[in-house]
């Protein structure tokens, strides 16, 4: 088990679960889009949230942003050790920092000694393109090369007794960030943040981020995540929770499963499951389902199944809760893989939707 420590009121590591995190994407001098870009990121499940300060003026906005959020904010600093003081004054919950790039021994101390009279964890964050030179000239650009970085890196601050560390060594390349992640938990017990770095578009970097993620999660490996994708930080958000679901480490209200449809299929599922999905999460979080950072205490999931056609469709889905399909203008709505209701289709949903209710309070 990893090394636990606080980001905020966010714990990582330790056995806590598995948090969410995302990067700003308004410009940071833009205060009310940066505030509402924040509180969206809430909304939508994200526990801490990372802000690039390229400037000693963008960090004197800090104080004023985090009067209007709730959630623990990172600063993200390269090169410039005084940006760095001046957001851990300013109230920053946690510093990114690359300790072998922010200016030199003396300056790394100062944003150390800084760090612990705050009680500021300090993320190590190296990835693929910021190896050093003689370590890749040594190694190549290589997950060895990447692990020799954080080591000398980690060692750095161990040396001037620092050791509320979160450690992160990301690639775009997602077998590199898969294999260098593994190398670096057989060495290391504080907590990891993992990601694929530079995923891309929603498509491709969804993929990427989905097989790097899931894979190092299912080893029992990474404590906070990020998912990098060329697109609103609210989507990484979304993407990162399915990670999350499909993993088994958090459940939601709702499984929706759906066929992926054939010649013989005889309703639209493709609309359908996309108008359901829409209105159960329109519906009210139970209690022991919500998102929070740590103490879930999650209920199963109610699975629905949406299904193409009468011929399998109930067989298939018979370890769903509920299952739907219909055909010539008639819905069908079925339990455990028996039938239970016949509707018009324009009243399917709304029927399921009332069986739903009733099973969510405790109708059966």
């Amino acid at each position: 088990m990893t090394k636990q420590i606080k980001v905020g009121n966010v714990k990582i590591g330790g056995g806590a679960d598995v948090s969410i995190q995302s990067m700003v994407k308004s410009p940071i001098e833009d205060r009310e889009r940066v505030i509402d870009e924040i509180r969206e990121l809430e909304r939508e499940g994200c526990d801490i949230v990372r802000i690039a300060l390229p400037t000693r003026k963008s960090a004197e906005l800090i104080k004023e942003i985090k009067r209007e959020i709730k959630l623990p904010l990172v600063a993200d600093v390269h090169f410039d050790y005084k940006i760095a003081l001046f957001a851990i004054e300013q109230g920053m919950d946690m510093i990114r920092i690359n300790p072998g790039n922010i200016g030199g021994k003396d300056r790394l101390e100062a944003v150390v000694s800084l760090a612990k009279e705050h009680t500021v964890p300090i993320r190590v964050g190296v990835n693929s393109g910021s190896i050093e030179k003689e370590i890749e000239k040594r190694y190549g650009q290589t997950p060895m090369a990447l692990t020799e970085s954080v080591r000398r890196n980690v060692h750095l601050l161990e040396e001037m007794d620092f050791t509320d560390i979160v450690i992160s060594a990301k690639s775009s390349n997602t077998l590199f960030t898969i294999e260098t992640y593994r190398l670096i938990a057989r060495e290391f017990s504080y907590p990891l943040h993992i990601g694929v770095t530079e995923a891309g578009l929603p498509f491709e970097g969804t993929i990427k981020s989905a097989i790097g993620i899931g894979s190092l999660l299912a080893d029992g490996i990474g404590d906070t995540i990020r998912v990098s994708l060329t697109a609103p930080s609210v989507d990484e958000v979304r993407v990162a929770k399915e990670i999350l679901f499909a993993v088994g480490m958090r459940k939601k209200d709702f499984e929706i499963i759906s066929c992926p449809t054939c010649g013989r299929c005889s309703i639209d599922v493709m609309k359908l499951t996309s108008i359901l999905r829409d209105r159960l999460n329109r519906l009210p979080i139970t209690p022991a389902c919500q998102s929070e950072a740590a103490g879930r205490d999650y209920r199963s999931p109610i699975k629905i199944a949406v299904m193409g056609c009468l011929v399998n469709g109930p067989g298939e889905a018979r370890d769903a809760d509920f299952g739907i399909t219909g055909a010539k203008g008639k819905g069908i709505i079925f339990k455990g893989g028996e039938v239970i209701r016949t509707v018009s289709e324009d009243r399917l949903l709304d029927t399921l939707l009332d069986e739903i209710r009733k099973k969510r309070n405790g109708g059966g």
